[in-house]
């Protein structure tokens, strides 16, 4: 099917009334989950790279935990997060929890996703039963689960946030993608202030239509700025920006746990 401005639909399928597409336009390839809003995005010369902001203040947690060898993904989408870790660090594990077994066969047949190896591998499985079973799995846990209408309520709850805290090992970390216009971000920011003591960075992307949260198990410190340029020349990140847009939050003094400010930017 050819859309507007060349845009062509590569597939299609219906899953439970829901469809699920691949879109192509202009050499970049965009996967749909029931609607217009892209789930994963993939430039087909560049298959390993990052097409999404989103994705790549994702990928700010080497700041964090840069010797990270176990990374749990909750989404698997068209796998971008997955091919740019393990094209860019050969001593990664990467595990990939997904529900939808479409989801991955779409992502093999049209987003040149990895076949598994010791090195990546694919758990069908719904993460909400997944990741309570698997206690201290994970260094660097990153979270992307998305429906055809908002976040994935199950994967947003103060018990899966608390279950994300348990999988991560010493030292590790949780990283969220919020939508910024959802009304109930409030509600799971809360959340993940409550499960990590306050303990959160958060990177605003594109005007806050996403915000990426990085929820710590411990104290943690950011890279200072001459490991946040050697970090971004091993990832291929400029890392330093980030560094210096985190913003860090800082618990209200009325013991309710329900809001906070920000603390400002970092020096590094």
């Amino acid at each position: 099917m050819i859309g507007f401005f060349g845009r062509r639909r590569l597939d299609k399928r219906v899953v439970g009334g829901v469809p699920i597409e691949v879109w192509e336009c202009r050499g970049v390839r965009t996967l749909h989950l029931g609607s217009q809003a892209v789930q994963s995005a993939m430039r087909t010369a560049r298959p390993t790279s990052l097409e999404l902001a989103y994705t790549r203040a994702m990928m700010a947690w080497p700041l964090f935990c840069p010797g990270a060898r176990e990374v749990l993904m909750i989404g698997l989408g068209g796998g971008s997060l997955a091919k740019y870790m393990l094209a860019r660090e050969t001593g990664l594990r990467v595990t990939a929890v997904e529900i939808e077994p479409v989801v991955v066969e779409l992502a093999r047949r049209h987003f040149a996703l990895p076949d598994e190896s010791e090195h990546f591998r694919v758990r069908m499985a719904d993460a909400a039963d997944y990741v309570p079973a698997h206690p201290a799995q994970a260094d660097v846990i990153l979270l992307d689960g998305y429906d055809a209408g908002d976040q994935v309520e199950q994967l947003a709850t103060e018990a899966f946030y608390r279950a994300c805290r348990r999988a991560l090992r010493s030292g590790g970390l949780l990283v969220v993608n919020l939508w910024g216009g959802s009304p109930d971000f409030d509600h799971y920011f809360s959340r993940l202030c409550r499960v990590f003591d306050a303990r959160l960075a958060w990177l605003p992307v594109e005007s806050k239509s996403n915000v990426v949260v990085f929820a710590f198990g411990a104290e943690v410190t950011c890279a200072e700025r001459e490991s946040a340029r050697a970090l971004g020349r091993r990832w291929g990140l400029d890392l330093s920006a980030y560094a210096r847009s985190l913003q860090w939050f800082e618990p209200l003094d009325d013991g309710s746990g329900e809001g906070g400010k920000k603390a400002g930017k970092t020096t590094s």
